[in-house]
């Protein structure tokens, strides 16, 4: 059973910290050195000094100096209502909606919170200083569920709104009772949950174990997940039934069906390559290891990359169906790295959670 609460949202108070558009930030695994020095140059409060500080030490610093001069301001316990105008790598312009409280973490053995992907033990380790550092929840997990939102959000002005994001506070409690039976699958933010597992086995106390978090509803029209195509520094070549091709994407828009298939791209030409049935594209070509491996979302990079010599193979993939994602967590199941590639991120900076 997910137990899934209203929360004080800590938050900026625009009148000290300044324009949110100022402030906020990508989640730090996606942030570059460059755009962290530019972000940082933004704002004296811009959220990546918490979240990507140099060091641990000098973001608790941070943290109790926004909160001293009112840069930080602490809300009524309320759960929250985001919604997220964007135009996703394919042109279409959509929107996403999600609930945003606190949900007590669990262990995976409980099949509370199911994970998807593997994760590395270094990211662990430093978020894990940071918490304890800080004692803050800074950035939300993004999870799924199956079933209709328990709300929407209202028709009145937004209470914080920046880049396309716009939130409202919700006071209705009782709202949270919706996921008392609910399975929630992490669809991003694995590091970060499993961070705040093993800070509560440290400390022990119900306030470690809470985690700042985004539902959003597998049935919401604005979810979608996007393809991230594998590219290899050496020739690979998969085995299965293939068919050669003469237009890579051309042959990508056209798969169709249950069998794993992928479209195989070398410089002597390409094929469609189509596995036994019971894996999922992305586990068709886990089958080649990862030694050599790198990624990009954008099909027409791939591409260009295997021609002008940068990689010697790509494989270009169909996105993931996120029932597809959901059953295999449910069975156990560890997907590849990149399997999902959920379109916008989270934003940084909007609401925190002290612990």
């Amino acid at each position: 059973m997910a137990v899934v609460k209203p929360f004080r949202a800590l938050r900026y108070d625009e009148a000290t910290a300044g324009p949110l558009q100022t402030l906020v930030a990508p989640p730090y695994d996606v942030i570059g050195d460059a755009e962290r020095a530019e972000l940082r140059a933004r704002s004296p409060h811009n959220v990546v000094r918490l979240t990507l500080p140099d060091s641990e030490e000098e973001a608790a610093r941070t943290l109790e100096e926004w909160r001293a001069s009112g840069a930080l301001v602490e809300e009524p316990p309320a759960v929250w209502a985001l919604s997220q105008d964007y135009v996703g790598p394919d042109g279409v312009a959509r929107r996403r909606d999600g609930i945003v409280a606190s949900l007590k973490v669990e262990p995976y053995e409980t099949k509370t919170v199911l994970p998807h992907e593997r994760t590395h033990r270094g990211p662990l380790e430093g978020r894990l200083r940071l918490l304890r550092a800080t004692r803050t929840q800074l950035e939300p997990i993004f999870l799924l569920y199956d079933g209709p939102p328990p709300a929407r959000p209202p028709e009145r002005k937004p209470d914080l709104e920046v880049d396309g994001a716009k939130l409202w506070r919700l006071n209705d409690p009782s709202l949270v009772r919706a996921f008392d039976d609910r399975q929630l699958l992490i669809a991003d933010g694995h590091h970060r949950y499993e961070t705040t597992i093993a800070f509560h086995e440290e400390e022990g106390t119900p306030e470690s174990a809470q985690m700042l978090v985004v539902l959003v509803s597998t049935e919401d029209e604005g979810l979608e997940i996007f393809p991230t195509h594998r590219l290899f520094a050496a020739p690979q070549r998969l085995e299965g039934d293939r068919k050669r091709v003469d237009d890579p994407a051309t042959a990508l828009a056209g798969l169709t069906g249950d069998l794993p298939a992928v479209v195989e791209v070398a410089r002597e030409g390409a094929a469609v390559v189509r596995g036994e049935p019971g894996l999922l594209d992305v586990q068709l070509v886990d089958t080649l290891g990862t030694d050599g491996i790198s990624y990009t979302p954008d099909a027409a990079e791939a591409l260009r990359r295997v021609h002008e010599g940068e990689a010697a193979t790509a494989y270009l993939m169909r996105p993931a169906r996120i029932e597809d994602v959901f059953a295999a967590a449910r069975r156990g199941e560890v997907l590849p790295q990149k399997t999902t590639y959920f379109f916008p991120k989270l934003i940084s900076g909007l609401l925190f959670q002290t612990l």
